[in-house]
């Protein structure tokens, strides 16, 4: 007993190897913040979580480093850890990826791993880049959603229909609603452009048609 007790105290790892270790373990932890930085699309983005990746990921590093191989330390941490209580809801999904991306390369510094841990770190760090600029996995189709209001009475009003076709790959009524029982009736559909580019155009067609006015294209800002 007295011996398993002096195991505990005892680190089978040099002063100069920890520093090194989390030298590594803070090079990873700042490279994980910019790609981090690079790839957030959502709000609320906070400065202090951007920090915590890279604390997370020196601190992982400490734990590693004295847990080593001692099964009663990973115990004794483990009783530790379970007091804490974490009430932070993370509001993206790619907040989680990322906390466990700095304890995978905080454990992989910890244990000495230098060269594994910088390589994925920029490795992995990159494709989540690349995914979330380019959309290789999921190429988005982006819909819109156009209203505009229309004379009921125009004999002329299929007409906006034939600028629908052109402008738009897909498009589906939604909603028709009367305004203030003028005759007048508002349209909304969910339509997807030929071209992303051509909604200034399309907006320009619609409005040119005499019977058609107060024409909107609404868009979800996180594609761009």
């Amino acid at each position: 007993m007295l011996k398993d007790f002096n195991n505990i105290l005892q680190f089978s790892i040099s002063p100069a190897e920890a520093l090194l270790n989390l030298a590594v373990a803070l090079v990873c932890g700042l490279i994980i913040s910019f790609f981090y930085r690079g790839t957030y699309k959502g709000g609320g983005f906070t400065v202090s979580f951007l920090n915590s990746l890279v604390v997370l990921t020196m601190i992982t590093a400490v734990v590693i480093m004295v847990i080593g191989n001692n099964l009663a330390r990973a115990f004794g941490l483990v009783g530790a850890m379970s007091i804490i209580r974490f009430r932070t809801a993370l509001k993206e999904t790619l907040d989680i990826i990322f906390i466990f991306f700095a304890l995978a390369m905080g454990m992989a510094a910890g244990v000495g791993l230098h060269l594994i841990a910088l390589t994925a770190t920029i490795l992995i760090g990159s494709i989540l880049y690349v995914l979330m600029k380019t959309n290789i996995v999921y190429s988005v189709n982006q819909e819109y959603l156009l209203q505009f209001y229309i004379k009921d009475s125009d004999k002329d009003g299929p007409e906006y229909s034939k600028v629908i076709d052109k402008y738009c790959k897909k498009s589906k009524l939604i909603n028709i609603k009367s305004v203030n029982g003028e005759g007048i009736m508002e349209l909304s559909y969910h339509v997807n452009l030929k071209s992303d580019k051509s909604g200034n155009d399309f907006v320009k067609a619609l409005k040119g048609l005499s019977p058609v006015t107060n024409v909107n294209l609404f868009f979800d800002e996180e594609y761009f």
